[in-house]
């Protein structure tokens, strides 16, 4: 089963659509323990520089970039099953993107889709993909075949 409790979020920039808002809320309410840090909308130096500062030496960096690795539903899952519970540490970043470094510095990286997305809706979708990821492994029927 996965325990949400060992993963985190760093977005980069706020949440302005309303809309993106409540259903970022509703996933959170039910993932209990998924921490989300916000930071500042900056230059990608600055951000880069932050983020580094709040990733801690036990946890699994995973940067969201569209060269990432792409999987279906129940293929992250397992991912993340997989993972053994280990502290892992999700990344997405503002309109300019990542630093290419701190990509590199990623132990994996994720797409999301081959499209690309406004930051405030890869983070909803990322949310809903960890409570999908869940409900997968715990045999839940929210994800259907």
């Amino acid at each position: 089963m996965l325990n949400i409790t060992h993963y985190k979020i760093i977005a980069v920039g706020k949440i302005k659509r309303k809309w993106i808002q409540e259903g970022i809320d509703m996933y959170l309410k039910r993932l209990p323990g998924l921490e989300v840090i916000e930071i500042k909308d900056n230059n990608q130096t600055k951000e880069e520089n932050t983020i580094r500062e709040i990733i801690r030496k036990n946890e699994i960096l995973v940067t969201l970039n569209e060269n990432g690795h792409s999987f279906t539903s129940k293929q992250l899952a397992t991912k993340l099953q997989n993972s053994h519970n280990q502290n892992i540490i999700f990344v997405i970043g503002g309109a300019l993107g990542l630093t290419p470094s701190l990509n590199n510095l990623a132990s994996w990286q994720l797409s999301l889709s081959p499209l690309t997305f406004p930051h405030e809706i890869a983070r909803l979708v990322l949310i809903e993909q960890l409570y999908r990821a869940k409900t997968i492994t715990q045999g839940g029927p929210y994800h259907k075949e």
